[in-house]
């Protein structure tokens, strides 16, 4: 059914649409949240799995890369495919490590809607903030699904509120548990206003609400109407009535906030004992949007596709890995169909590129289908060149859509063959390495000729290092791990002038610029602007010297690193009626900036990570004086059950090491988790 929101957030039926039924979705959180085990509970109710696969037994269907079973984290995203209900979903289970952060931002890229997890005692995690964000981004509306309530210490209430504080949105509960941590056994559904209840077995009983819980289910359904008649017409008119929302009137309300963005329905359970699975998969069709619940894609052009499948072709690259049978490019079809043996226009590259195989997808198992239509994510064996964040479309109907954005990378090392004798294959597999993962970056070093590879995290680098030596059996020595400084201006300079001139026999060169350089605080990492006036300088070769100062951020006057955090604005400047051009005012720009910056006060700065360190009480004093000896400055510190939570700012270059440091300090009973916090002055 095609749906379109009002003014009054009703929902309004037009016409039967096969792709009603279908959610394109990811399960995102923090590490050990327990999302692949979510995501393994989902695939083996829908039957699309025929055994429960466990994370700590390596069986797991979507962690199959042989680093992910031996770390037991998930590492690569996965994209399987599941019926529920008359509903076919699409799903995307997205790693949780901060090093793998653009596997997530590619797949949010993608997708529709978003199921978070989070740990019932711990709530919300510095990692599950970093994905939340990413998906305020791009505007996913999400579903929050509270896991682990069996454990010890485990409670929704305080979960949802850490919603609340941390991520300022609005959790609508929509469950209440039955029994706690270990007498943990079902829920009741506030929404329905019945009891779900789960014993050993796979599926669950429904009953009626437990004597013991009627009054306080009552009191918790007249909470959620209330809420929800704070954020929607239709609740609030009933509201104001007094009367009840009915369960069908509720699941309407539900959904509209939900797609809206105004709102989170939290639901709850506890994945390991496969109590919870079944009615956050109603909530995924019931609440989460279609390809038809949501705006039409847009090229940088502005042009629209509908999720039409007569519409022309076009898709949006998300992923793209060599296997054993072939280059698999990974691909959200938003508009027109795919057919086995199409051409297809890779109109970023302006390269034509051939669909030779279609194939459905279910972790590292393929399933050939004749046609892909608008709303489909499937892999397509036959592109040769296109990358992570190209638009493929029809040769006839050109549209580039707007790519993930791409981190930048952090952390270097140097790399080299233990034989010279494969240099060449290790250029050739590190080249491969980065055109699958666009956040590495591979360069060679100009004064030692060493192989330099940059990316986001020590972790993401010894996983793609470790994929060498396994994928192409090449052993590769590695230097010490190398952070990616960048540099700023504290105090800056006015009216710095600067002429080029050029005269060699021919055509010459001339510009005659006067700049203005200072700190900018803002997103943007360089900013230009003109404030010339009176025509001194023309429109284009003010455009140009913007270009060329730009050329000059890549190597700043302290240490050659990039330059970052400033503002140029070009103030007066004077042109050459014969010899003044756009490539004179750009070489102007370059070096105009170049000289400027040795003349303003320069900060060097350097990436700094927010730490998370879980420890047993005995071990805080510990885990805090070596800390202290990284340069850490202590943000938080937040009691748990038998364990302390420490929050901490580190550099970036003091964390090399540290989880085997950190385990011989407690005996390996502590746990640490990282994310980028942006950079800091040295």
């Amino acid at each position: 059914m095609r749906s379109t929101r009002t003014r009054d957030h009703r929902t309004t039926t037009t016409t039967a649409n096969p792709l009603a039924d279908v959610r394109n979705l990811g399960i995102l959180a923090h590490v050990d949240a327990g999302k692949t085990t979510v995501t393994e509970r989902i695939l083996y109710l829908t039957g699309a799995t025929h055994k429960r696969g466990e994370v700590h037994d390596g069986t797991t269907v979507t962690d199959f890369d042989p680093q992910e079973r031996d770390r037991g984290i998930t590492i690569f995203a996965a994209s399987v495919s599941c019926d529920w209900r008359g509903h076919r979903v699409n799903l995307i289970d997205t790693p949780g490590h901060v090093d793998f952060a653009d596997e997530v931002e590619r797949s949010l890229r993608v997708l529709d809607g978003a199921v978070a997890v989070f740990d019932a005692v711990a709530g919300v995690e510095p990692q599950s903030e970093s994905v939340w964000r990413q998906a305020d981004r791009y505007g996913v509306p999400r579903i929050a699904f509270v896991n682990k309530l069996d454990r010890a210490g485990a409670d929704l209430d305080t979960a949802a509120d850490s919603l609340r504080r941390k991520l300022h949105t609005v959790p609508l509960v929509v469950q209440l548990p039955i029994g706690r941590e270990d007498g943990f056994t079902g829920v009741v559904d506030l929404v329905g206003m019945r009891a779900l209840t789960w014993a050993d077995g796979d599926t669950y009983t429904e009953t009626g609400i437990p004597a013991e819980l009627a009054a306080e289910a009552a009191r918790r359904r007249r909470q959620l109407e209330e809420a929800a008649a704070e954020l929607h017409p239709v609740a609030l008119e009933e509201f104001c009535a007094g009367r009840p929302l009915s369960p069908q009137a509720l699941t309407g309300v539900l959904r509209d906030l939900t797609r809206g963005g105004e709102a989170v329905v939290v639901l709850c359970g506890s994945a390991y004992r496969n109590r919870g699975i079944e009615p956050l998969l109603d909530a995924v069709t019931a609440y989460l949007p279609s390809p038809l619940d949501v705006p039409p894609v847009r090229g940088l052009s502005g042009d629209e596709r509908p999720a039409d499948p007569a519409a022309p072709f076009a898709g949006l690259v998300f992923k793209v890995t060599a296997t054993a049978t072939g280059r698999l490019t990974f691909l959200r079809i938003y508009s027109g169909t795919l057919r086995k043996g199409d051409s297809m226009l890779d109109a970023t590259s302006r390269r034509t590129e051939r669909a030779g195989r279609i194939l459905r997808v279910q972790a590292d198992r393929h399933a050939e289908v004749e046609q892909a239509v608008a709303g489909d994510i499937v892999a397509v064996v036959g592109p040769k060149a296109a990358r992570p964040g190209a638009t493929l479309c029809a040769p006839g109907a050109p549209l580039v859509l707007e790519p993930p954005a791409a981190p930048a990378p952090v952390i270097s090392a140097a790399v080299e063959p233990a034989r010279s004798a494969d240099t060449e294959r290790l250029v050739a597999a590190l080249t491969r390495l980065t055109e699958e993962d666009p956040s590495l970056g591979l360069r060679t070093d100009p004064e030692t000729g060493q192989l330099v590879l940059a990316g986001m995290g020590e972790l993401h680098l010894e996983v793609a290092v470790e994929k060498v030596r396994r994928d192409h059996g090449i052993e590769v020595a590695v230097g010490r791990p190398q952070v990616a400084y960048r540099e700023t201006v504290r105090r800056g300079v006015t009216g710095y002038v600067h002429r080029h001139v050029k005269q060699d026999g021919g055509a010459g060169q001339f510009a005659h610029v006067v700049i203005d350089v200072a700190p900018y605080e803002g997103e943007e990492e360089f900013v230009f602007t003109s404030a010339v006036t009176g025509g001194r300088v023309p429109r284009e070769y003010a455009a140009a010297v913007g270009l060329g100062c730009a050329d000059a951020l890549l190597e700043g006057p302290l240490g050659g690193h990039p330059v970052t955090g400033l503002r140029v604005t070009l103030t007066d400047g004077a042109t050459h009626s014969k010899d003044s051009s756009e490539l004179a005012f750009r070489i102007a720009g370059r070096d105009a900036l170049r000289a400027a910056l040795r003349a303003c006060e320069m900060v060097l700065l350097e990436p700094v990570a927010e730490v998370t360190v879980t420890t047993p009480d005995a071990t805080v004093g510990s885990v805090l004086a070596d800390l202290a000896s990284r340069r850490a400055r202590v943000s938080a510190q937040r009691s748990l059950p038998g364990a302390t939570a420490l929050t901490a700012s580190v550099p970036l270059s003091e964390l090399f090491g540290y989880a085997g440091t950190l385990r011989s300090r407690t005996q390996g009973r502590a746990t640490f988790t990282t994310r980028s916090a942006g950079y800091t002055p040295t």
